[in-house]
């Protein structure tokens, strides 16, 4: 799962608290809640009680340019370059197109968030809605302003509640057809099903329809299916003008399921130029045209 965070207005509002009560009395509660971060090290009165540096006393502007410091890699820190940055938990090690986003990103929002796999302390134990702490496998808290907390996937509640899931919550499938193996005559496409080495997207979700649709073609008819091939592309957005994509064809073996061909497709190279990068851009959007399209009309 995923989670992202954004710490910045923790340690603001805190100073803000410090400098002006009356000011912002109104939103006490919510302002106090906020400062727990800061307070836990530097003093609920901007004392810090051992060897971290004080913050009472210091200017907004100090606070603000130390934080954006921190955030930038400028200024030293132990734990305060994670904490004025949002960061991202995930419990995944890797994922899809990782070293082009991750390229991307540097270049185009440098600092601005870290990724945390989940070797690395991402994988998240407990979320406390009420005050906003994460917990980690690890034992780490990590308290934010903003979370969009993403739960671990599974098929949605329909096929559980037929009972078309295994226990890991997923609808075993005939991956020539797509027909339930567990309950045959109903076929499952898309990230409910398990498709071999098929990604779940919804362009592969929208190339299983077309293979799930010749199979019943097929079965009503009494005629033999011909052998099925699968694709998929997937275009995404850094930026308005910046564009990458990864593509694959798959196809069907009755010992090994849907397997992707080997030689075909692959990601948009990481050493392309800025013309190259806004010109992927441009598909992204016609792919995007396209393909809903053809899935909804």
């Amino acid at each position: 799962m995923r989670i992202r965070t954004l710490f910045y207005p923790y340690f603001l509002l805190f100073m803000l608290f410090l400098s002006s009560p009356t000011a912002y009395t109104v939103e006490l509660t919510e302002g106090a809640m906020l400062s727990n971060s800061c307070a836990a090290c530097h003093g609920t009165d901007g004392n810090s009680p051992g060897a971290i540096p004080s913050i009472k006393g210091k200017s907004e502007s100090f606070i603000a340019q130390s934080l954006t410091e921190f955030r930038d890699g400028k200024r030293p820190s132990t734990v305060m370059g994670r904490h004025a940055k949002g960061y991202s938990l995930d419990a995944k090690r890797k994922f899809s197109k990782q070293p082009l986003f991750m390229q991307g990103w540097e270049k185009l929002y440098p600092g601005m968030i870290e990724w945390v796999s989940g070797n690395a302390g991402g994988k998240i134990e407990s979320v406390d809605v009420k005050i906003r702490i994460l917990l980690t496998e690890t034992g780490d808290k990590h308290k934010a302003a903003v979370i969009n907390f993403i739960p671990p996937q599974k098929a949605g509640s329909i096929v559980h509640t037929a009972g078309l899931t295994n226990n890991d919550g997923w609808c075993p499938v005939n991956q020539r057809s797509f027909e339930s193996t567990i309950h045959p005559a109903i076929h499952i496409i898309g990230d409910a099903s398990i498709a071999g080495k098929m990604p779940k997207s919804g362009f592969a979700a929208n190339s299983q329809g077309k293979v799930c649709a010749a199979a019943i073609v097929a079965s009503v008819h009494s005629i033999k299916m011909p052998a099925p091939s699968y694709v998929n592309t997937c275009y995404s957005l850094v930026s308005p003008d910046y564009g990458i994509s990864v593509a694959a064809v798959y196809r069907f073996d009755k010992d090994k399921g849907i397997y992707k061909v080997k030689g075909s497709g692959g990601v948009s190279p990481k050493d392309a130029d800025e013309t190259y990068r806004a010109l992927e851009a441009r598909y992204a959007t016609g792919w995007y045209d396209s393909i809903t399209s053809d899935s909804f009309g």
